[in-house]
């Protein structure tokens, strides 16, 4: 288990570099820094995680904006669904596996989880922005290999800002694969309690709806959540792609603090009057790509957030 989710190490190498990565591969994470500031790590071998994730983020200001538990629980934190965890990429069923809800303890005892093993670092690059790409298998209960994903991280920023894009490719090398319409999915992660609805955290969707319940499940190309961090404004914006499947997609945005989009769940956000199961082939493959924008010291108009939208969905053309 990791004995801390604190940085492993001191920029020692590539301390020119505008983003770094230290590797401490004992406690199986990888820890990415900004401008020399601790920004996330990427952990990928723990006997809690059942799937790689980036836990836990912080703003430039160096304020942290997930919860800690399970694996550092901090004091007032709702301690439910131990599967929320920093910010991760999964989906509820896939060939009647649950990679949604996998954890060191069940859920259901009648479910069959899932596991998204991390297999190995393809290429790291120091720089202005920082590249990490990295090898998955997303694997059943009785270890049968269901896919293969292959994600690049670009980590960048600047004094008030933090980025991170993720774009995963999935392929299907063995049998065809079968995502079927469920609402637990896809890109999300879990924030800390003072970002929830009922302390200090708003919703405002791309069709100019705001507030939860308003956004719940609905349609969107962009979802916004600001709020204030020990009287630090953040905002924190997540972007869908166009060229992503069944765009725009329904929002997973709840007002304990699970923060997330998911483009397989129209049957129950739409209360049964969409349906969307998608097949991927043996032998085919299919991408998405997301954007996480982090911000701090103000909080940004529609108009600046659209802009910043359009500039992701231009630059991955």
């Amino acid at each position: 288990m990791l004995s801390s989710c604190q940085p492993s190490g001191q920029l020692e190498d590539h301390q020119s570099d505008y983003v770094s990565f230290v590797e401490n591969d004992s406690l199986g994470k990888l820890d990415i820094f900004v401008d020399g500031k601790y920004f996330t790590s990427y952990l990928y071998r723990d006997s809690i995680l059942r799937k790689p994730v980036l836990f836990p983020l912080f703003t430039a200001s160096e304020e942290r904006i997930t919860r800690g538990f399970p694996l550092a629980t901090n004091p007032g934190e709702r301690m439910d669904h131990p599967h929320h965890f920093g910010l991760w990429f999964n989906h509820g069923v896939v060939n009647d596996i649950d990679f949604w809800n996998s954890a060191v303890i069940p859920k259901k005892q009648d479910v069959r989880y899932g596991k998204i093993k991390h297999v190995k670092f393809l290429r790291m690059e120091y720089g202005e922005s920082g590249s990490l790409e990295v090898e998955k298998e997303w694997r059943s209960d009785t270890d049968e290999l269901i896919l293969l994903e292959q994600t690049s991280y670009i980590f960048s920023g600047d004094t008030n800002k933090r980025l991170i894009t993720h774009i995963t490719t999935l392929s299907a090398p063995e049998v065809d694969v079968f995502f079927e319409d469920s609402k637990e999915g896809m890109f999300a992660m879990r924030v800390r309690r003072e970002l929830n609805t009922d302390i200090t955290g708003h919703y405002r969707n791309s069709n100019g709806l705001e507030g939860y319940p308003e956004v719940w499940g609905k349609r969107a190309k962009w979802m916004q959540l600001s709020g204030f961090v020990n009287e630090d404004s953040i905002s924190i914006c997540i972007f869908d792609h166009p060229e992503n499947l069944n765009h725009p997609p329904h929002w997973m945005a709840r007002d304990y603090g699970l923060y997330g989009l998911n483009p397989f769940g129209s049957n129950i956000y739409s209360e049964g009057k969409e349906q969307f199961n998608f097949t991927l082939k043996k032998g085919k493959s299919i991408k998405f790509k997301h954007q996480v924008l982090i911000i701090n010291g103000m909080n940004p108009s529609f108009e600046e957030i659209e802009s910043q939208y359009n500039t992701f969905v231009t630059s991955l053309r």
